[in-house]
């Protein structure tokens, strides 16, 4: 891959065509993903769409970790696409991002995906349905309609009628749950097939995917090294401002690391340190989650960087990227 040279009447992969390349970087936060997908994309004539869920928030800057616009080296796609508290969906992120995945590679660039969001790396590539996926629709309206009315257990009765594979993937008091699998029986798709295709990891480009990994207790100083750079930064004044513009609801969410437990400090006076350590904590414990859903994945070429330099990280990615040969998971991680 690190040579994208094509002989005499070789032609690009058309959009959507599965022979396209693309190059997806994942890992826990703060291990280097996007430093690494710049490298790739200045040495392999690049550009990356970002896999974040935090980060397709505009103002979203400091507590996201977000490249600044005047550090990026080369183009980023797939951040400050909404205010915070607009509702977004990975259905609506692989839109966007295979729009961006192929506009990229109809320029002739190699789109590379990088982020530690798993379920949009896994929207953006792979072959996963997300049939009724606007965050509201007529129908879901009507159907929580109707579930505020007669009940949970009624409403997965009714989906044990229409769908009987997928009702017994879904315990019968989860009512959201329910509503969606009821919403694509009536769209004529199950929830059981695409939980099965979730399942199958099939990628719908010819994908290579590298993952960054380091020791855990060099991981975590970096953790704590980063929100301590973001408190410096003006991560405090970054939370006043999102709260004067009336963004609350958007900073208390539970994905929302880094706000939600600044939020006291702004509001009544809390401990800024003991916020900072419980955005330490919980940025740990994400990195941790992060790291479990992409070791499950055995498409990716893991590289161990704890005591790599970045030029040595780049020229062992750009060796993988070459053979096609994953690497062995660290047992250290």
């Amino acid at each position: 891959m690190p040579d994208r040279a094509r002989g005499p009447g070789d032609e690009d992969p058309a959009p959507g065509d599965p022979r396209l390349e693309v190059v997806a970087v994942v890992g826990p936060t703060a291990v280097g993903k996007t430093r690494l997908a710049e490298d790739l994309a200045r040495e392999l004539d690049g550009e990356i769409v970002t896999a974040d869920s935090m980060q397709v928030y505009r103002g979203l800057d400091i507590g996201t970790a977000k490249t600044p616009a005047d550090h990026r080296t080369v183009p980023h796609h797939c951040i400050d696409l909404i205010d915070p508290g607009t509702d977004f969906s990975a259905a609506l992120y692989q839109a966007i991002a295979r729009a961006a995945i192929d506009d990229i590679a109809s320029r002739g660039h190699l789109p590379l995906v990088a982020g530690g969001t798993g379920l949009y790396v896994r929207a953006a590539l792979d072959d996963m349905c997300f049939p009724g996926g606007e965050t509201s629709s007529p129908s879901r309206d009507r159907l929580e309609a109707e579930a505020a009315a007669v009940g949970a257990h009624a409403m997965h009765s009714r989906l044990a009628t229409l769908d009987p594979a997928s009702a017994a993937l879904i315990h019968p008091n989860n009512v959201r749950r329910t509503i969606r699998a009821l919403e694509m029986a009536e769209e004529g798709v199950s929830y059981a097939g695409q939980a099965a295709g979730f399942r199958a990891r099939t990628s719908v480009y010819s994908a290579s995917f590298l993952g960054l990994t380091m020791r855990r207790d060099v991981l975590y100083d970096r953790i704590d090294e980063r929100v301590d750079v973001m408190r410096d930064a003006g991560l405090l004044d970054e939370v006043r401002s999102l709260l004067a513009s009336d963004f609350r609801a958007a900073l208390t969410a539970a994905q929302a690391i880094g706000y939600k437990e600044l939020v006291p400090v702004v509001e009544s006076e809390a401990d800024l340190g003991e916020a900072l350590d419980s955005v330490k904590l919980a940025t740990r414990r994400y990195a941790k989650r992060q790291l479990t859903w992409f070791r499950g994945d055995p498409r990716v070429s893991w590289i161990d960087v704890t005591d790599l330099s970045q030029d040595e990280t780049l020229t062992r990615a750009l060796e993988l990227l070459e053979s096609g040969n994953p690497a062995t998971y660290p047992e250290s991680c």
